[in-house]
């Protein structure tokens, strides 16, 4: 029984070695991104426990950066829940992409499912599993090291936000510049550009039309709309392109 259990243990090890090198690029992204979350909350009035607490329970990224601006009185539940979930509505396509291999994965699959990040995915599909590590451990490994990085960052930003006084105006452009490097890197990939030829159109429309203060919700249901209705000729000119 001992040595079942140190075999598990070692196949993990072996897993979360392997993977940390491909978290580099999260870990340095998330510490900074994370730390102007803590800052944030810490300027709403909240220790560095809460932060962390946060970003442990909830960990959604941009969707914690505008959560903090819902931390005042007269903001509706049900307004908070609604902008939550069509700022992350992209993570239902997500984890319908992944469903046979979270299927595959026991009660981690759970874990999975949550911990569902736009960086985790992304290298989810761009890694490869090494011959010497099983799939399931190598996922959970990626996938509990990102949220690690993110948690941390958000302590430590919490912290010095309450020890070192400094202006915090413009912090939270730090979530918008992460986006745009996100953009960047989905349009190095030509079969992705119409999506983000469609993104930035709507965004356009809408900011002409609504202004900029209520630009981001219409923006976000236009770019489904379009998507959900469009997706058999997106995916019929994606598969023609691979065959090609």
């Amino acid at each position: 029984m001992k040595t079942r259990l140190d075999e598990k243990k070692g196949s993990y090890i072996r897993a979360f070695r392997a993977a940390f090198p491909y978290t580099i690029p999260v870990l340095t992204g998330y510490l900074f991104i994370g730390m102007a979350f803590g800052v944030m909350i810490q300027e709403k009035g909240y220790n560095f426990l809460w932060a962390m607490l946060m970003s442990l329970l909830i960990y959604a990224g941009s969707g914690q950066y505008l959560a903090v601006n819902f931390f005042a009185p007269g903001v509706s539940l049900w307004h908070v829940i609604f902008m939550e979930f069509m700022l992350n509505i992209r993570h239902i396509f997500y984890g319908l992409s992944l469903l046979e291999r979270f299927s595959k994965m026991g009660k981690k699959r759970l874990y999975m499912i949550f911990s569902l990040t736009d960086e985790t995915y992304s290298l989810f599909f761009v890694t490869k599993v090494p011959p010497d590590v099983r799939e399931d451990q190598f996922l959970f490994a990626i996938a509990l090291l990102d949220q690690s990085y993110w948690i941390i960052g958000s302590g430590i930003g919490a912290l010095l936000g309450n020890v070192l006084p400094f202006s915090t105006e413009g912090i939270d452009f730090a979530m918008t510049a992460l986006f745009v490097v996100i953009m960047t890197e989905q349009w190095m990939d030509s079969q992705n550009r119409k999506s983000v030829i469609i993104g930035l159109l709507c965004g356009l429309f809408c900011l002409i039309i609504f202004g900029a203060d209520n630009f981001i919700l219409p923006t976000m249901i236009c770019i489904m709309v379009i998507l959900l209705a469009g997706k058999r000729v997106l995916t019929e000119q994606e598969v023609n392109h691979n065959a090609g």
